[in-house]
Protein backbone atom coordinates (compact mmCIF):
# COMPACT_ATOMS: atom_id res chain seq x y z
CA UNK A 1 0.00 0.00 0.00
CA UNK A 2 1.06 3.81 -0.70
CA UNK A 3 2.93 5.51 1.72
CA UNK A 4 0.62 8.36 3.82
CA UNK A 5 1.65 11.29 1.84
CA UNK A 6 -0.40 13.30 4.59
CA UNK A 7 2.48 12.25 7.04
CA UNK A 8 0.40 10.80 9.56
CA UNK A 9 -2.09 14.05 9.84
CA UNK A 10 -6.14 12.40 10.46
CA UNK A 11 -8.15 12.55 6.94
CA UNK A 12 -10.41 16.03 7.06
CA UNK A 13 -14.06 14.92 7.64
CA UNK A 14 -16.71 15.52 4.66
CA UNK A 15 -20.29 15.25 5.81
CA UNK A 16 -22.88 14.65 2.58
CA UNK A 17 -26.26 16.09 3.56
CA UNK A 18 -29.62 14.09 2.00
CA UNK A 19 -30.03 18.16 -0.06
CA UNK A 20 -26.46 16.58 -2.08
CA UNK A 21 -24.41 18.95 -0.22
CA UNK A 22 -20.77 18.47 0.85
CA UNK A 23 -19.28 20.07 4.21
CA UNK A 24 -15.70 20.55 4.94
CA UNK A 25 -15.84 19.99 9.01
CA UNK A 26 -11.82 21.34 8.90
CA UNK A 27 -12.98 24.68 7.13
CA UNK A 28 -16.14 25.01 8.56
CA UNK A 29 -18.12 25.60 4.99
CA UNK A 30 -19.72 24.11 1.99
CA UNK A 31 -17.82 22.93 -0.94
CA UNK A 32 -18.21 20.93 -4.32
CA UNK A 33 -17.23 18.14 -5.84
CA UNK A 34 -14.59 20.38 -8.14
CA UNK A 35 -13.41 21.26 -4.12
CA UNK A 36 -12.83 17.46 -3.20
CA UNK A 37 -10.89 17.09 -6.92
CA UNK A 38 -8.56 19.50 -6.19
CA UNK A 39 -7.77 17.80 -2.97
CA UNK A 40 -7.18 15.10 -4.35
CA UNK A 41 -4.73 16.48 -6.39
CA UNK A 42 -2.71 17.95 -3.95
CA UNK A 43 -2.51 15.25 -1.68
CA UNK A 44 -5.24 16.20 1.08
CA UNK A 45 -6.39 13.50 2.60
CA UNK A 46 -10.36 13.39 3.26
CA UNK A 47 -12.79 10.83 4.28
CA UNK A 48 -16.48 11.58 3.30
CA UNK A 49 -19.56 10.13 5.72
CA UNK A 50 -23.12 9.80 5.42
CA UNK A 51 -24.11 12.87 7.51
CA UNK A 52 -27.49 10.90 8.64
CA UNK A 53 -26.16 7.69 9.15
CA UNK A 54 -22.32 8.18 9.43
CA UNK A 55 -21.54 5.44 6.61
CA UNK A 56 -18.34 6.08 4.87
CA UNK A 57 -19.25 6.65 1.44
CA UNK A 58 -16.08 8.41 0.26
CA UNK A 59 -15.13 5.28 -2.19
CA UNK A 60 -18.97 6.52 -3.84
CA UNK A 61 -17.87 9.84 -3.78
CA UNK A 62 -14.37 9.35 -5.64
CA UNK A 63 -16.01 7.66 -8.30
CA UNK A 64 -18.73 10.13 -8.71
CA UNK A 65 -15.56 12.43 -9.38
CA UNK A 66 -13.92 10.07 -11.80
CA UNK A 67 -17.32 10.09 -13.72
CA UNK A 68 -17.92 13.44 -14.13
CA UNK A 69 -13.57 14.33 -15.08
CA UNK A 70 -14.42 11.33 -17.82
CA UNK A 71 -16.87 13.51 -19.11
CA UNK A 72 -16.30 16.88 -18.54
CA UNK A 73 -12.81 16.85 -20.05
CA UNK A 74 -9.97 14.24 -22.37
CA UNK A 75 -11.18 11.04 -21.14
CA UNK A 76 -7.95 9.26 -18.79
CA UNK A 77 -9.67 5.72 -18.73
CA UNK A 78 -10.13 3.56 -22.23
CA UNK A 79 -13.26 2.00 -23.53
CA UNK A 80 -10.74 -1.24 -23.91
CA UNK A 81 -10.19 -1.25 -20.28
CA UNK A 82 -13.71 -0.09 -18.81
CA UNK A 83 -14.72 -2.87 -20.97
CA UNK A 84 -11.86 -5.63 -18.77
CA UNK A 85 -12.71 -3.80 -15.50
CA UNK A 86 -16.15 -4.10 -15.70
CA UNK A 87 -15.66 -8.02 -16.87
CA UNK A 88 -14.13 -8.50 -13.44
CA UNK A 89 -16.94 -8.20 -11.16
CA UNK A 90 -18.26 -11.38 -10.20
CA UNK A 91 -15.11 -13.33 -11.48
CA UNK A 92 -13.13 -15.21 -9.16
CA UNK A 93 -10.30 -13.09 -9.30
CA UNK A 94 -12.35 -9.85 -8.62
CA UNK A 95 -10.86 -9.98 -4.51
CA UNK A 96 -7.04 -9.69 -5.97
CA UNK A 97 -7.49 -6.55 -8.44
CA UNK A 98 -7.99 -3.85 -5.89
CA UNK A 99 -4.46 -5.09 -4.39
CA UNK A 100 -2.87 -5.50 -7.62
CA UNK A 101 -4.48 -1.73 -8.86
CA UNK A 102 -3.01 -0.44 -5.85
CA UNK A 103 0.24 -1.69 -6.36
CA UNK A 104 0.67 -0.76 -10.41
CA UNK A 105 -0.53 2.67 -9.52
CA UNK A 106 2.12 3.12 -6.56
CA UNK A 107 4.86 1.51 -8.98
CA UNK A 108 3.90 4.36 -11.66
CA UNK A 109 4.33 7.29 -9.02
CA UNK A 110 7.05 6.12 -7.73
CA UNK A 111 9.10 5.62 -11.10
CA UNK A 112 7.38 8.76 -12.32
CA UNK A 113 9.14 10.58 -9.41
CA UNK A 114 12.56 8.51 -10.47
CA UNK A 115 12.34 9.66 -13.83
CA UNK A 116 11.58 12.96 -13.08
CA UNK A 117 14.12 13.41 -10.86
CA UNK A 118 16.59 11.95 -13.40
CA UNK A 119 15.22 14.35 -15.93
CA UNK A 120 15.75 17.14 -13.77
CA UNK A 121 19.83 16.57 -13.07
CA UNK A 122 19.75 15.35 -16.92
CA UNK A 123 17.53 16.64 -19.24
CA UNK A 124 17.57 15.62 -22.77
CA UNK A 125 16.48 12.64 -24.91
CA UNK A 126 17.88 9.51 -23.20
CA UNK A 127 15.67 10.67 -20.02
CA UNK A 128 12.32 11.12 -22.27
CA UNK A 129 13.47 7.62 -23.79
CA UNK A 130 13.66 5.80 -20.49
CA UNK A 131 10.24 7.52 -18.72
CA UNK A 132 8.35 6.50 -22.20
CA UNK A 133 9.96 3.02 -22.22
CA UNK A 134 8.60 2.87 -18.38
CA UNK A 135 5.09 4.02 -18.79
CA UNK A 136 4.86 1.13 -21.93
CA UNK A 137 6.34 -1.57 -19.60
CA UNK A 138 4.05 -0.22 -16.53
CA UNK A 139 0.71 -0.06 -19.27
CA UNK A 140 1.61 -3.42 -20.97
CA UNK A 141 2.00 -5.16 -18.17
CA UNK A 142 -1.43 -3.62 -16.15
CA UNK A 143 -3.57 -4.40 -19.27
CA UNK A 144 -1.99 -7.93 -19.85
CA UNK A 145 -3.45 -8.68 -16.67
CA UNK A 146 -6.63 -8.08 -16.97
CA UNK A 147 -6.65 -9.94 -20.52
CA UNK A 148 -8.24 -13.67 -20.71
CA UNK A 149 -6.21 -16.58 -20.11
CA UNK A 150 -7.18 -17.68 -24.05
CA UNK A 151 -5.60 -14.27 -24.78
CA UNK A 152 -2.60 -13.87 -22.56
CA UNK A 153 -1.40 -17.23 -23.88
CA UNK A 154 -2.25 -17.07 -27.03
CA UNK A 155 0.20 -17.42 -30.56
CA UNK A 156 2.56 -14.67 -31.12
CA UNK A 157 3.49 -11.77 -28.28
CA UNK A 158 2.73 -8.92 -26.84
CA UNK A 159 2.58 -5.98 -28.97
CA UNK A 160 5.54 -4.36 -29.87
CA UNK A 161 7.39 -6.68 -27.17
CA UNK A 162 9.48 -7.73 -29.95
CA UNK A 163 11.32 -11.14 -30.28
CA UNK A 164 13.51 -10.93 -27.41
CA UNK A 165 10.10 -10.82 -25.28
CA UNK A 166 9.55 -14.19 -23.07
CA UNK A 167 7.31 -16.69 -24.32
CA UNK A 168 3.90 -16.89 -22.72
CA UNK A 169 2.89 -19.19 -20.10
CA UNK A 170 0.96 -22.30 -20.64
CA UNK A 171 -2.82 -21.68 -20.29
CA UNK A 172 -4.08 -22.05 -16.51
CA UNK A 173 -7.33 -24.14 -15.77
CA UNK A 174 -10.35 -22.68 -15.31
CA UNK A 175 -11.33 -21.11 -12.26
CA UNK A 176 -13.60 -23.26 -10.28
CA UNK A 177 -16.61 -22.22 -8.51
CA UNK A 178 -14.95 -21.60 -5.37
CA UNK A 179 -12.46 -19.32 -6.11
CA UNK A 180 -9.22 -19.69 -8.53
CA UNK A 181 -6.80 -22.39 -8.54
CA UNK A 182 -3.97 -22.11 -6.92
CA UNK A 183 -1.54 -22.09 -10.09
CA UNK A 184 -3.55 -19.21 -11.07
CA UNK A 185 -2.84 -17.69 -7.99
CA UNK A 186 0.83 -18.60 -8.58
CA UNK A 187 0.82 -17.36 -11.41
CA UNK A 188 -0.66 -13.93 -10.75
CA UNK A 189 1.78 -13.46 -8.20
CA UNK A 190 4.83 -14.43 -10.26
CA UNK A 191 3.38 -11.83 -13.01
CA UNK A 192 3.49 -8.93 -10.19
CA UNK A 193 6.55 -9.88 -9.08
CA UNK A 194 8.18 -10.11 -12.44
CA UNK A 195 6.36 -6.63 -13.48
CA UNK A 196 8.25 -5.03 -10.40
CA UNK A 197 11.22 -6.24 -11.34
CA UNK A 198 11.17 -4.90 -14.53
CA UNK A 199 10.15 -1.66 -13.21
CA UNK A 200 12.77 -1.58 -10.53
CA UNK A 201 15.54 -2.05 -13.61
CA UNK A 202 13.89 0.68 -15.74
CA UNK A 203 13.91 3.02 -12.55
CA UNK A 204 17.26 2.84 -12.14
Amino acid sequence: MAADDTGGKKPIVIKKYANRRLYNTSSSSYITLDDLSRMTREGQDFQVLDAKTGNDITHTILTQIIMEEEASGEPLLPVSFLRQLIAMYGNSMQALMPSYLEATMDNFRTNQRKLQESWTAKPGAEALAKLAETNLAMFQAAAKAFMPPAMRNGAGSWPGSGSNASPSPAPTPAPSAGGPPSSELEALKAQVAAMQKKLDELGK
